[in-house]
């Protein structure tokens, strides 16, 4: 099927203004560049509706503390709670600029969200970005009360390098016997260490995202190359997928992440998880 119209103007509006030389820029500054043209991006979506209130709080962590924001809907708790960790390649990304989304959701299906900040790379490094995440699911399951959430309905998810960190958050949560979680949402995740799928091969140029940019990203991310065998960096490398929460995975056509998405979805349902299967859309 042809590309959106809204996302081909998106692909139109960054090509007619190509970033700068990376080379000359710090990361900071690159960081900025980018935070930039994702909220002018941003600007072609639909802002987000009011919701009961919105909470900014700060979460202490083994690497410091980090911010939270959390969207509270209308009506009476204690709500499920959706722990959502945005993407932007792991070195990118902040509480605004997803807050539109996260409002969506907690009018949509009525639950208390909340948007983790996490550390970003390459100044905090793996495992320090998904050490966070685990540690702010935990926070949000310990402080149920306070935040009017019940602590037996918790999902987590994401989108991109956020899909990743909430598949490889499922992971640690059953290694390490807490919390129980009830869902997770993975949409175009991250998953694995490979630039050799046909979906790299088909998309890695031309949508955005690109081959280059991903093992950029990657570079970034990781610590140490070894790292990309570590399944809380690639969940892909997790040999065993059983005793996780129910999945929705999301892929999109012209994405180079579609074929390791869809792979995965298809282990985590060879080991027992509930997923849903619609052609290259959904698995």
């Amino acid at each position: 099927m042809p590309v959106h119209p809204v996302f081909q103007e998106m692909i139109n509006r960054a090509s007619a203004q190509p970033p700068p030389d990376a080379t000359d820029l710090t990361i900071q500054e690159q960081r900025k560049a980018a935070d930039s043209m994702v909220a002018g991006l941003a600007a072609l979506s639909e802002e987000g509706p009011e919701v009961a209130e919105v909470r900014d709080r700060v979460v202490p962590g083994p690497y410091g503390e980090f911010p939270v924001r959390v969207f509270t809907p209308e009506g009476t708790g204690p709500f499920p709670a959706y722990v959502y960790f945005h993407g932007g390649g792991w070195w990118m990304g902040n509480l605004a600029m997803t807050e539109g989304e996260c409002r969506h959701i907690v009018r949509d299906v009525g639950c208390v969200v909340v948007s983790i900040d996490y550390h970003l790379a390459p100044e905090h490094k793996f495992p320090i970005p998904v050490e966070d995440c685990y540690t702010a699911t935990t926070w949000v399951v310990e402080h149920a009360v306070e935040l009017d959430v019940d602590p037996e309905r918790v999902a987590v998810g994401g989108g991109s390098s956020g899909g990743n960190l909430a598949a490889a958050v499922c992971l640690m949560a059953r290694d390490r016997g807490a919390p129980s979680l009830v869902f997770q949402l993975l949409v175009n995740p991250v998953t694995d260490f490979d630039f050799t799928t046909l979906s790299y091969q088909q998309n890695g140029d031309d949508y955005l995202l690109t081959r280059d940019t991903m093992s950029w990203f990657w570079d970034l991310y990781l610590s140490e190359p070894s790292d990309a065998s570590n399944p809380y960096a690639a969940p892909m490398q997790a040999r065993d997928l059983s005793g996780l929460p129910p999945a929705l995975v999301i892929t999109a056509e012209y994405d180079p992440l579609r074929d390791e998405g869809e792979e995965y979805g298809r282990r985590l349902q060879g080991a027992g998880g509930i997923c849903q299967n619609s052609g290259h859309r959904v698995c």
